[in-house]
C-alpha cells in the first residue's frame, strides 16, 4: 500500500489517500471527489496530465512545474495559483478562474480558454500559439480601421483612429482609448454607453477614455470595448 499526502503551501496535511499503486493524480482525485478544500495544496512538479479537476477549488496552489497537459480544469478555481513553468498544453481552462494567477514561462499551447478569467494574471513568458483557443489577436497593432459595438441593442459604427491606444482580449472583444463615432443604427444621432450613461456616442464627434488599462488580459476593464465585425457585435449580450 503506498500513502500519499497532498500538504499545503505551509507544510500541514490536507489530505491523505493509501491504496496499492497509489499516484498523486490518484490522491488529488480522491481529494476532489471527498470535497477536501485543496486552497493553498503544494502540487508543484505533480504530473496531473490528463487528470479531471473540473470545477476543483485550487486557490493559492502551488501547481509550478506541474504537468497538466490535457487536464480538464474547466470551471476550477485558480484565482492566486501559481502556475510559473506548468505544461498546460492541451488543456482545457474554459471557464477558469485564473484572476490574480502566476502563469509566467506556462506551456499554453492549444490549451482552451474561453471564457476564462484572467484578470491581473501574469502571463509574461507564457508560450501561446496559435491553436490556444479563446485567446484571440483581433485587434490590428497599427493604423486606424473601422470597428462595431453594440448600445442599447443598437449597433454603432466607430473609427479607430491611429493613435488610439488598443488591445485584443481573451475572446473576440477589443478595446481602445479612443475612437470617433460614425454611424448608429436607426439614423440616431447620439446614444449613450451601456455601462456608464454619462459616456455619450456622438455622430461625428470622438470620445476617448483618460484611463485606458493597456494589460489586455485584464477583458472586463477600462476603455471603449468593441468589435472587428458588425455581425460579432449583433451577436454580443452586455
Amino acid at each position: 500500500m503506498i500513502k500519499i499526502q497532498i500538504k499545503s503551501i505551509y507544510g500541514s496535511i490536507l489530505f491523505e489517500y493509501e491504496k496499492e499503486k497509489n499516484t498523486i493524480k490518484d490522491t488529488l482525485l480522491k481529494a476532489i471527489e471527498s470535497g477536501a478544500d485543496l486552497s493553498g495544496a503544494n502540487l508543484s512538479y505533480a504530473n496531473l496530465s490528463y487528470a479531471n479537476l473540473s470545477s476543483a477549488n485550487l486557490r493559492d496552489a502551488n501547481l509550478s512545474d506541474a504537468n497538466l497537459s490535457y487536464a480538464d480544469l474547466s470551471g476550477a478555481n485558480l484565482s492566486y495559483a501559481n502556475l510559473s513553468y506548468a505544461n498546460l498544453s492541451d488543456a482545457n481552462l474554459s471557464y477558469a478562474n485564473l484572476s490574480g494567477a502566476n502563469l509566467s514561462y506556462a506551456n499554453l499551447s492549444y490549451a482552451n480558454l474561453s471564457g476564462a478569467n484572467l484578470r491581473d494574471a501574469n502571463l509574461s513568458g507564457a508560450y501561446l500559439n496559435e491553436g490556444t483557443f479563446g485567446v484571440c489577436i483581433n485587434c490590428p497593432e497599427e493604423g486606424a480601421f473601422i470597428a462595431f459595438k453594440k448600445c442599447k441593442g443598437k449597433i454603432v459604427k466607430l473609427l479607430i483612429p491611429e493613435d488610439a491606444k488598443r488591445s485584443s482580449a481573451t475572446s473576440y472583444k477589443c478595446r481602445a482609448s479612443k475612437a470617433k463615432c460614425l454611424e448608429i443604427e436607426g439614423g440616431l444621432t447620439e446614444i449613450p454607453s451601456d455601462y456608464d450613461a454619462s459616456f455619450i456616442y456622438r455622430v461625428g464627434e470622438t470620445v476617448e477614455v483618460s484611463d485606458f488599462d493597456e494589460n489586455r488580459w485584464n477583458e472586463c476593464s477600462t476603455g471603449i470595448h468593441f468589435f472587428i465585425n458588425r455581425e460579432m457585435a449583433k451577436q454580443y449580450n452586455s
